[in-house]
């Protein structure tokens, strides 16, 4: 992987993007490495676009967004429609199958994960940015797995810790059952 990596977490509002990157953020910093972590979305609460982006170096970080994304997380059609035009064909591009249909393609090295469907059967959709997360360190090595789960526990509410250590070793899981497609 690049340094510094360039990840791009898109979707729609209320998917868990913003916090996603927040914890990929902090379970880098834990590691002792520059981040640089910014949010975007759109007017709606949920529904609408949203976009969290994360930076990760061991050195300086000279400018703070994302140009072209190294890895690149899209769960809905409206990101994929967005995003994947722009990808390098060295990124790594992982696609939510429960939202985006298999006839969207883009170069890269893809990955299809049904990420919202093992959300919802570790027990609530709610943890699909949890499981994404976990598939996209599994694929991409940006922390440690206890750096990454480290920082998921801290940010979690305590009744929510049980189904979020479930999503992480269902992403993970998830990694080693589907292969990357060109």
């Amino acid at each position: 992987m690049n340094d510094p990596v360039q990840v791009r977490f898109s979707g729609a509002g209320g998917q868990g993007l913003i916090t996603a990157g927040v914890i990929l953020a902090e379970a880098a910093m834990l590691e002792g490495k520059n981040v640089v972590q910014t949010q975007t979305y759109g007017p709606e609460a949920r529904l609408g676009s949203s976009k969290a982006e994360v930076i990760i170096s061991a050195g300086q970080i000279a400018y703070p967004e994302v140009t072209v994304p190294d890895v690149l997380l899209c769960m809905s059609m409206e990101a994929a429609k967005k995003y994947l035009p722009k990808v390098r064909p060295d990124t790594t591009v992982i696609i939510d199958s429960t939202n985006i249909g298999p006839e969207v393609t883009c170069g890269g090295h893809v990955h299809r994960l049904p990420l919202t469907q093992a959300a919802v059967d570790t027990g609530s959709k709610v943890v699909a940015n949890t499981v994404a997360l976990a598939a996209i360190n599994r694929i991409a090595g940006l922390v440690s797995t206890q750096s990454l789960k480290n920082a998921v526990l801290a940010r979690v509410p305590a009744k929510f810790r049980d189904l979020n250590e479930r999503a992480i070793a269902a992403g993970e899981a998830l990694v080693q059952t589907a292969p990357a497609t060109a």
